[in-house]
């Protein structure tokens, strides 16, 4: 695995950035680096070295202690443990209620303590992790006070290479990577490739943004910022490019990825039956067709839908579907899900869904042996084979942007040949292929 850092972001990357807000500092020495990284939470747990800062205080003459919230725990039992009176208690839940809602502390949520070194161990602050960045400084000193606090998300860009020996999932997260850029990979490419016939000999490189505090605690993947995925030999270029203020990826010729179909109503589950006009039905116990392709998954997977549409048909099939909800996309074509363990809120008869909206979960309800999808394609009211569905391209870069957009793709190619990753080679004959 290789990884690079880069200094300067386009403006793509930093509209993804996350919002920092302003600066609420508590006054200390006055020769503070203004880019030193906080500690992580963990290294507070009891004193912290001097001329330290912790969320902007300086905590010189402080210790600081990182707690856990239990289950049943309150604001008013936690500052009773704190020392703090009844009146105390309640005069500071008032200043930060507008900021720190008591009916949504949770068990597992961390605070924080930052108190006196001396005999009594008055604190001095209470801090409150509302997740990995927002905080809820209380400081106690007269008159009490609260303020909130975001902590500094850095943006890192890596790159990520590699064949795919069982599964996009595992590969990615043998090499140590958040296997959520999996789940990227599959939305950027998920109208061109069948990733439940990842082959060993398929290849990946990947370009991605992932957001950072504390420089070692990463709060997730921001976006894929292009790749080159090889399957069965082809290899398929995505390109990031802005046109009409949207980010989309394209191939290397300039044509939208995002067609009018996904690939498939779920991610990364393995297909246990094709289309066939003669099938052994395992309850029945004898061959008929089976116009679909079934999804092993566990009970409970959420199914998308792969296409916007209308909801046409939702109810119980005692005869064989089970719960089932059908979608009609056009005037040519329909979509049917069967054997659902439930329906996902707002799926109803004449209910509008929009492509990749979760409209039920995975079950084995009518005539099944274990849980799994029966998915279904109907073109003109004939089924047909859902993995042999052709769709057409949506827009593609427009004239007028052509140029922007072959300055974007060299760049691409050019930094893709440069990491000399798996995929190397088709790259450079994506690039070759285009220039002829």
């Amino acid at each position: 695995m290789k990884t690079e850092r880069l200094h300067v972001f386009t403006p793509i990357l930093a509209a993804c950035c996350l919002t920092v807000a302003g600066w609420w500092a508590v006054s200390c020495k006055t020769d503070r680096q203004s880019s030193e990284p906080s500690a992580p939470y963990d290294e507070y747990a009891s004193v912290v070295d001097t001329s330290a800062y912790f969320l902007d205080i300086c905590v010189d003459s402080l210790d600081v202690s990182h707690h856990t919230i239990h289950s049943g725990e309150n604001l008013s039992l936690i500052f009773h443990r704190l020392g703090l009176s009844p009146s105390r208690t309640d005069s500071i839940i008032k200043v930060a209620g507008s900021l720190l809602d008591p009916k949504k502390i949770r068990a597992g949520n961390r605070y924080y303590t930052l108190t006196m070194r001396d005999e009594e161990a008055q604190p001095m602050f209470v801090v409150f992790a509302k997740t990995l960045t927002d905080h809820v400084v209380i400081d106690l000193s007269p008159p009490v006070g609260a303020y909130p606090y975001q902590k500094e998300v850095a943006l890192r860009q890596s790159y990520l290479d590699g064949s795919v020996k069982s599964s996009l999932w595992t590969e990615i997260r043998n090499r140590g990577v958040d296997p959520v850029l999996a789940v990227h990979l599959s939305d950027v490419y998920a109208w061109q490739i069948d990733f439940f016939a990842i082959q060993p000999e398929d290849s990946f490189q990947v370009f991605y943004t992932e957001a950072f505090i504390d420089s070692v605690t990463s709060t997730g993947i921001l976006s894929v910022d292009g790749a080159l995925f090889i399957q069965a030999g082809r290899p398929y270029l995505a390109i990031p490019f802005m046109q009409d203020s949207v980010r989309e990826f394209f191939d290397e010729e300039g044509q939208s990825l995002r067609k009018a179909f996904l690939k498939a109503p779920l991610d990364f589950f393995r297909i246990t039956s094709r289309f066939t006009h003669s099938r052994f039905h395992p309850v029945l116990k004898r061959y008929r067709a089976h116009h679909g392709v079934d999804y092993a998954a566990p009970t409970g997977t959420p199914v998308k839908t792969i296409g916007d549409g209308r909801v046409v048909a939702r109810g119980f099939e005692s005869g064989g579907g089970g719960n089932y909800l059908k979608i009609q996309h056009n005037a040519t074509y329909t979509t049917s899900y069967m054997h659902l363990s439930r329906f996902a809120a707002g799926t109803g008869v004449g209910a509008h869904v929009r492509q990749g909206e979760v409209i039920g979960y995975v079950g084995s309800t009518g005539l099944s042996t274990g849980a799994h999808l029966d998915f279904r394609v109907y073109r003109n009211g004939q089924a047909i084979d859902p993995l042999k569905m052709e769709s057409p391209p949506s827009h593609p870069v427009r004239p007028a942007l052509r140029d922007s957009f072959e300055r974007v793709r060299l760049q691409l190619t050019d930094r893709l040949r440069a990491s000399g990753g798996m995929c190397d080679t088709a790259t450079l004959s994506v690039e070759s292929n285009n220039n002829n």
